[in-house]
């Protein structure tokens, strides 16, 4: 089937990502827009497109073009293994999926109603993040936990899996560890092709310090904080949206502040990057070991392609490593979310 123009829709726990790919996959429009009190509602997203997508094809009738939407979806559980085409039992089981992944699958709910009702008809499909590391080794994905508590479901999925499997393709024979780092970080480790180990567990929630989530946290804090009387509710919100870089710095998630207010002698600005640097190179160095050696170490996402302190602190302390080359890759999730949902057609 003919495709005029496809429409790729990337939800992240930060901001909303659009591109508009032609017939021959190239992308001729982006846009990026930041979460907001004004982008919370379903009609809010709706008027949003409708206003965007306006501004660049045109009239409003000029959004008939359009005649495909991908998705970005984080979490897809245990049911979803490649991209689908959105339908209402998909739509029911992603519903379910919301708690695990609550800065994005509600989102990306949001946003595919609010395309219902601005493109009815049009043909939506989705891509997840979790499908990438669907065949984890079952040693990298299995919790130490009671096999009555395994057994309703709790492993380890990963997330990023676009952004990885991405960067896989491109070192498709090489010991490689590739680095999402932006709002939401993680390391998967990556041999031939195929990923043995990844940072982030049951939920993006885990693994490295991100920029308002904890990442990984000693279990027995989280039932002290029970004991003493936190709600469930207050944990999740506080874990979600006031930890990581901003929990630690007190100011702000975004590293590039943080490094300004560093330069400036803001003590808690300099903890919260030596925590996040502390954490980023245990997990670099695990990679390394599981690997046996390192060919490649890819950075990709907002810190990992435009923070070039942390690059060339990377690169020093690497040096042990022997040589291993450091690969500054953009992160394109679109255009991986357009291939794969192009393939369904």
């Amino acid at each position: 089937m003919a495709v005029d123009i496809t429409l790729i829709v990337n939800a992240g726990s930060s901001s909303l990502k659009l591109q508009l790919f032609n017939q021959e996959a190239e992308s001729f429009w982006k846009s990026s827009i930041n979460w907001s009190p004004q982008t919370q509602t379903i009609g809010d997203l709706q008027k949003l497109f409708a206003e965007q997508l306006t501004k660049e094809l045109g009239a409003p009738i000029a959004i008939n073009q359009i005649d495909a939407v991908g998705h970005r979806i984080v979490h897809g559980g245990d049911n979803f293994n490649g991209a689908v085409v959105i339908d209402a039992r998909v739509k029911t089981e992603l519903l379910q999926l919301r708690r695990l992944a609550p800065l994005h699958n509600g989102a990306a709910l949001n946003v595919i109603e609010a395309l219902e009702l601005l493109l009815p008809g049009v043909w939506q499909a989705a891509a997840f993040d979790t499908s990438f590391h669907r065949n984890l080794p079952v040693e990298a994905s299995t919790y130490a936990l009671p096999l009555e508590w395994r057994e309703r479901g709790l492993h380890r999925f990963g997330f990023h899996g676009l952004s990885h499997g991405a960067i896989a393709r491109r070192f498709p024979k090489h010991k490689l560890i590739s680095a999402h780092l932006g709002a939401g970080c993680s390391l998967a480790v990556i041999k031939n092709g195929h990923c043995i180990d990844t940072t982030m567990g049951y939920t993006p929630l885990d693994g490295l310090v991100m920029a308002s989530r904890s990442g990984s946290v000693d279990p027995g804090i989280l039932l002290e904080l029970l004991a003493q009387g936190v709600t469930a509710a207050e944990l999740e919100e506080g874990l979600q949206k006031r930890s990581g870089l901003l929990g630690l710095s007190g100011r702000s998630g975004d590293m590039q502040e943080l490094r300004q207010l560093a330069m400036a002698g803001n003590a808690d600005a300099n903890l919260a990057i030596a925590v996040f640097q502390q954490q980023l190179l245990k997990a670099i160095g695990a990679g390394f070991a599981l690997l046996g050696g390192l060919d490649v170490l890819a950075l990709t996402g907002g810190i990992g392609e435009h923070d070039q302190v942390l690059r060339q602190w990377l690169r020093g302390r690497l040096q042990l490593l022997g040589t291993a080359q450091i690969a500054i890759i953009s992160a394109n999730e679109e255009l991986e979310i357009y291939q794969q949902i192009t393939a369904l057609r």
